[in-house]
C-alpha cells in the first residue's frame, strides 16, 4: 500500500495514472526479493490536483509494511495515531520480515492494529492466499484491539492491471477468498481498493458491500465516489505521506465506534 522510493519514484503522477488507467504497468521485483514499489499508486491516479486532506476530527491512523522498517510505535501514538494496519503477507510466498515489531509494537503502545494481505490473484486460489494470511498473523480475535484481516486488492505491481482476470473470475478469486477467512476468523476481511480498479477488474460488482468493510484508497481531498455495493467507507487512505510513518488513514466515524468495530 505504499508508493516506496524504488523505481517508480521517477515517475511522474500523470505518467503513473496513464500507465494504470491502461494497464500498461511496468514489470518490478517481486516483493519476496524486495518491497514492493507500486501499491497504493492507484490512489494517487486518482486525486484531484491541487487539493488537499484537512483533519475532521475522526481517528487518524496508518498502514506500513516491511519498507517502514522498525517503527517507533511510542511516537507514532504520540502524534495522535489511534490505529494501524500492519502488512503481513503477499501471495503464498513472501512475509513482511518486520511483521513481529510492527504488529506487536502498535499493539503494546495502546493502537487499535490489523493486519492485511497484498492478493496475487493470478498466482494461486483465493482460498490459498487466505490460509496464508491467516496462518502468518491475518487473524482476528474479539478482544477490542484487534482489526479484522484486510485483502489489499488494487493495481498489479508486476503485469496486467486485472493479473489476467475477466471481471467474473476477479469476482470469484475475491469471493473464494472472502468466504475462507470468514470462516475460520469469524469476520469477513475489509476489502482494500480504488474505486477504479474495482471498476475496471470487478466490473463494479456489488456483492460485497453487505458483508466486508470498504477500506478506500484515494488520495485528495474527501473520499469520493463509493465502488458499487458500498453505502459508506470504514476507512479511507487519504495519502502515502504526512504526520505518521507509511500512508496516512482516516476510520469513518468516532473513536468509540472504532472500538466496536474491533470487538465485532
Amino acid at each position: 500500500m505504499t508508493f516506496s522510493t524504488l523505481g517508480a519514484r521517477s515517475l511522474t503522477l500523470a505518467t503513473l495514472a496513464v500507465l494504470l488507467l491502461t494497464g500498461s504497468v511496468p514489470a518490478l521485483a517481486e516483493e519476496s526479493g524486495a518491497e514492493r514499489a507500486f501499491a497504493g499508486a492507484g490512489a494517487a491516479a486518482e486525486a484531484r490536483d491541487g487539493t488537499e486532506f484537512q483533519p475532521s476530527g475522526k481517528p487518524l491512523g496508518l498502514d506500513v509494511s516491511g519498507h517502514q522498517g522498525e517503527v517507533n510505535w511510542a511516537e507514532v501514538k504520540r502524534k495522535g495515531a489511534t490505529f494501524a494496519y500492519v502488512k503481513a503477507t503477499e501471495g503464498t510466498g513472501f512475509k513482511n520480515p518486520r511483521f513481529a515489531q510492527q504488529y506487536q509494537g502498535s499493539y503494546d503502545v495502546g493502537l487499535i492494529r490489523g493486519s492485511y494481505h497484498f492478493a496475487l490473484p493470478d498466482r494461486s486460489s483465493g482460498a490459498a492466499q487466505a490460509s496464508y494470511f491467516l496462518g502468518n498473523g491475518g487473524g482476528w480475535s474479539g478482544d477490542g484491539r484487534t482489526l479484522p484481516g484486510a485483502l489489499d486488492i488494487e493495481y498489479n505491481p508486476y503485469g496486467p492491471a486485472c493479473y489476467g482476470k475477466s471481471p467474473a473470475d476477479m469476482v470469484a478469486w475475491i469471493r473464494d477468498f472472502s468466504q475462507t477467512y470468514a470462516q475460520r476468523a469469524k469476520r469477513h476481511p475489509t476489502i482494500y481498493t480504488t474505486t477504479n480498479w474495482w471498476k475496471t477488474c470487478t466490473g463494479n460488482s456489488a456483492e460485497f458491500g453487505k458483508t466486508n468493510p470498504l477500506w478506500l484508497a484515494r488520495y485528495a481531498d474527501a473520499p469520493g465516489e463509493r465502488p458499487a455495493g458500498w453505502d459508506w467507507h470504514t476507512f479511507w487512505q487519504f495519502n502515502d505521506k504526512g504526520t505518521f510513518p507509511g500512508d496516512q488513514n482516516e476510520f469513518n466515524g468516532s473513536l468509540e465506534r472504532l472500538q466496536l468495530f474491533a470487538k465485532g
